[in-house]
C-alpha cells in the first residue's frame, strides 16, 4: 500500500487526494480507518475528497473551494451534511475576471487537519 511508504518517513502532516476514488469499498473503508488511526495519533492529515459524505464523516474542519477558491470553511459538528456544503457552493459566486471561470461548474469539498473524528 502507498500510504505504508509515505508513513515511513515519518511524517507530521499527510496530505491525501482522493485516496479512496475508484476503489472497492473494503480498500476504501481500511483507508478511511487509517486515516482516523493517524489523526487520533496526532498527525494532521488533509483529506480531499469529491465525495462529500466521505468529507464529513472523516473530517473535523473542511474547506470548501469552488473552481479553484476557497469559498468557506466550516466546522465539522452534528449539524453539517451534504446539502450544508452543496447549499455554501451554489450560493457563492465566484468572480476572477476571466470567462472561463465564470462559466465552469465545478467544485470540490477539502477536509481540513484531522484531530482523530470517529467514523
Amino acid at each position: 500500500m502507498l500510504i505504508a511508504r509515505w508513513l515511513a518517513t515519518n511524517p507530521k502532516l499527510l496530505i491525501l487526494d482522493e485516496p479512496t476514488r475508484g476503489i472497492d469499498i473494503g480498500a476504501k473503508a481500511e483507508i478511511q480507518q487509517t486515516v482516523l488511526d493517524l489523526a487520533q495519533q496526532g498527525m494532521g492529515v488533509v483529506f480531499i475528497s469529491s465525495e462529500l459524505d466521505e468529507v464529513i464523516r472523516l473530517s473535523d474542519d473542511i474547506e470548501v473551494l469552488k473552481d479553484r477558491h476557497e469559498i468557506g470553511e466550516i466546522a465539522n459538528d452534528d449539524t453539517v451534511s451534504q446539502e450544508t456544503i452543496v447549499s455554501m457552493i451554489a450560493n457563492t459566486k465566484v468572480g476572477t475576471g476571466s470567462a472561463e471561470s465564470a462559466s465552469k461548474g465545478g467544485s470540490a469539498a477539502r477536509a481540513g487537519q484531522q484531530t482523530g473524528k470517529e467514523a
